[in-house]
């Protein structure tokens, strides 16, 4: 979890120099699409300030008020990352419609190089953070990484449009702005694909098939345990958390079948490092 945090910190520093510096040559050389670009890459930063907070809240241990930990924190961050790509998706788009319909100079060329290195920065940002995301499970430090994405795609936008407005000439203007419209797009769809899975971890879903088999392979490759049923699995933050009715010898002492859901808990653990708590309800074996 530490990682996380780590890479959201360099986020935030990339993303606030990175807005700085567009906003700076948006204005200067008259391209709305890259002042576009400059206000995805301030939502950037926010959304950077939201998993790093949202993964220090998660990393704490359970207590008594929240006995389940505080795993969710992750997936509301996830969630409020994506309303806020959202809110700057249709902001975004309302200016370039309105920039569009109303006549104004090509942008500067000088803007293009600044694109460019903001591309391969954003791109490699992503790259570097979506393995961790995918290391680690973590759904917030997914969501940062392809906030990055974002950006280097409304990015690459900018340059097309830039580009089109400053080879074509006059008549050619509104390219930079229908290169920011269709930015908001893209903004928006990544979005809707952050904030998919964190409202789904919200509701409980059940995780992947693979962990379910994995889990109960673990926990029948147990000597003792003849059966098992009634697998629930949920994931709070990177961690599962799973309830499990073991069937055992009848006949078994309460003390040996104390021992029996251990070796169970034991088991299930080293086979899915990822699960946290797990809950083993022994009882009488019902089989023929």
């Amino acid at each position: 979890m530490s990682r996380g945090i780590q890479l959201a910190r360099t986020g935030l520093l990339v993303n606030g120099v990175l807005a700085l510096t567009k906003l700076v040559a948006g204005v200067l050389g008259q391209s709305y699409a890259l002042i576009a670009d400059a206000v995805e890459s301030t939502a950037d930063m926010f959304s950077s300030l939201v998993v790093w907070s949202g993964l220090r809240i998660s990393s704490r241990d359970a207590d008594q008020r929240y006995p389940f930990g505080y795993g969710k924190a992750e997936s509301v961050s996830s969630a409020i990352v994506g309303l806020m790509l959202g809110g700057a998706a249709v902001g975004i788009a309302i200016e370039a419609v309105r920039e569009i319909v109303t006549p104004h100079h090509a942008p500067a060329p000088f803007t293009l190089f600044v694109l460019i290195a903001v591309v391969i920065i954003k791109e490699s940002l992503f790259r570097w953070v979506i393995r961790e995301a995918s290391d680690s499970g973590s759904l917030a430090v997914g969501a940062d990484a392809w906030h990055h994405r974002s950006d280097a795609i409304t990015s690459a936008a900018a340059f097309l449009g830039i580009s089109i407005a400053v080879i074509g000439g006059p008549g050619w203007e509104p390219a930079d702005d229908w290169a920011a419209l269709f930015a908001s797009v893209v903004i928006l769809i990544n979005g809707v694909r952050i904030i998919r899975p964190a409202l789904a971890d919200l509701m409980d879903v059940s995780p992947d098939e693979n962990v379910f088999r994995s889990v109960e392979a673990a926990a029948r490759d147990v000597p003792g345990v003849l059966a098992t049923e009634k697998l629930r699995i949920r994931k709070s933050g990177t961690r599962y958390l799973l309830e499990l009715h073991v069937q055992a010898d009848p006949a078994l002492s309460l003390h040996n079948a104390h021992i029996l859901s251990g070796m169970v808990k034991t088991a299930i653990r080293a086979a899915v490092p990822r699960v946290g708590a797990v809950l083993v309800h022994m009882e009488p074996f019902e089989g023929p």
